[in-house]
């Protein structure tokens, strides 16, 4: 699993003009699915996601995670963070999950931050979306699930 995760201070997405998911001071995390993502793959993501310590404590240092300040959550399915550009102009999709399985995966991430007790709102999985977002900081960070 791949993820882009960026620190914010309000975030939305919509479909076709309605906004479905908002949050304010949190995360947006933008989740792909790869070709062989596992359960461990998805619960390691979680974990690390949510337990980031990417939020200012009293003394201005980088030391809260999310579950300490009670931030909010907005996931985006974005399986074209599995592209593949070694070859051509034109990105492959070929690592990116099954698109069934990649949305199983995607809901049960959902429902694991939830139950963390965190406001989490979404997206909607193969839909069109356009995001919104106050990137605060800005702070972004890249996580690859090969590499954790």
């Amino acid at each position: 699993m791949k993820a882009v995760v960026q620190r914010v201070t309000r975030a939305e997405v919509t479909v076709d003009e309605e906004v479905i998911g908002k949050i304010g001071h949190g995360l947006v995390v933008l989740l792909g699915v790869a070709e062989g993502d596992t359960e461990k793959e998805r619960d390691l993501l979680a974990r690390k996601i949510t337990g980031l310590r990417i939020f200012m404590d009293d003394q201005g240092k980088t030391n809260l995670s999310l579950e300490d300040t009670g931030g909010e959550l907005l996931i985006v399915s974005q399986f074209t963070l599995l592209a593949d550009c070694r070859k051509g102009r034109r990105p492959s999709f070929v690592k990116a999950g099954d698109p069934e399985k990649a949305e199983k995966m995607y809901e049960e991430f959902i429902e694991i931050c939830r139950q963390k007790g965190l406001k989490v709102a979404h997206g909607s999985f193969g839909a069109v979306m356009q995001i919104s977002l106050v990137n605060d900081g800005p702070f972004t960070i890249v996580l690859d699930t090969d590499d954790l």
